[in-house]
C-alpha cells in the first residue's frame, strides 16, 4: 500500500457550463419567400428587422429567453436566416440602408423597460447565409451578469421574423413609442454606456436568432483528504 495516497472519492466538479438562450422545443422559420404558408395571411409577404435593437419579450409559455441565469462570457451567437427573393433584397437593400446585417449587444436592464449597452460584437454581413443557420463565434467574448439581456441588433435590415404566431409571441425593439410604426429609422444601439428604452412591443412574432454562453465556474465544496 503507498505511503501516502488521495482518497477513494471523486473530487467536486467546478466546471463552468455551457447555456443556448433563446431554445425553445420547436424552433421558428422566418418568413420569406413571398409565398405564405397554408392557412395563414395571402397578403402576407416577405417581412425583415430593420434598423433596430430588439429581443424577445415571450414566445408562448417561455419567457425572457434571452435574459442571462448566470454570470459569464457570450462566446457566440447564431441567426437562422429567409431566402428573400431577388425583388425583395433589392427593395430592402434600397430603402434599408444597404446589404442584410447584423450583431449582438448585451444590455444590463433598468426600471420602465431601460437597458444600458455594456458591449456589443461586430455587426456581422449576412446575405451569403440566407436560407440558412449560421453561427457566428466572437474573437473577444462579451463579459455578462446574471439579469442581463442579450438582444439582437441590425443596422440595416435582417430576415429574422418568424410570423403568424398568437399573442403571447412578443419582442420589443429600441423605439420609442412615436416610432413604433417607423420602421425605417435607425434606432439599433450597440455603443457602451449608452442608455436606451424598449418601448414597442411587436406581437406574433418571434426573432430568430440564439446566443452561446459559457458560465464562470463556481469554486467551492469539499476537497478530497489525503492520508
Amino acid at each position: 500500500m503507498a505511503a501516502s495516497a488521495l482518497l477513494a472519492l471523486a473530487a467536486p466538479t467546478a466546471d463552468a457550463k455551457i447555456i443556448e438562450l433563446g431554445k425553445t422545443a420547436t424552433e421558428p422559420k422566418p418568413s420569406c419567400p413571398t409565398v405564405p404558408p397554408s392557412g395563414t395571411n395571402p397578403g402576407v409577404k416577405c417581412l425583415a428587422m430593420s434598423r433596430t435593437t430588439g429581443y424577445q419579450a415571450r414566445a408562448g409559455a417561455g419567457r425572457d429567453l434571452f435574459r442571462v441565469p448566470e454570470a459569464g462570457k457570450v462566446v457566440a451567437w447564431s441567426v437562422t436566416l429567409a431566402n428573400p427573393n431577388k425583388k425583395e433584397r433589392e427593395f430592402f437593400e434600397k430603402t434599408l440602408g444597404g446589404p442584410a446585417s447584423a450583431g449582438i449587444s448585451v444590455l444590463r436592464p433598468g426600471r420602465k423597460l431601460y437597458g444600458r449597452i455594456t458591449g456589443a460584437s461586430p455587426v456581422e454581413p449576412l446575405s451569403d447565409y440566407f436560407g440558412q443557420t449560421v453561427q457566428f463565434p466572437l474573437g473577444r467574448a462579451l463579459n455578462v451578469q446574471k439579469g442581463y439581456v442579450v438582444a439582437l441588433t441590425v443596422p440595416t435590415w435582417a430576415p429574422v421574423l418568424a410570423i403568424n404566431f398568437g399573442n403571447d409571441h412578443s419582442w420589443r425593439a429600441s423605439r420609442t413609442k412615436e416610432q413604433c410604426d417607423d420602421t425605417g429609422t435607425q434606432t439599433a444601439q450597440s455603443t457602451p454606456g449608452v442608455l436606451t428604452r424598449f418601448s414597442c412591443l411587436y406581437r406574433t412574432a418571434r426573432l430568430t436568432y440564439s446566443v452561446t454562453i459559457i458560465t464562470e465556474p463556481k469554486p467551492g465544496g469539499k476537497q478530497p483528504e489525503e492520508r
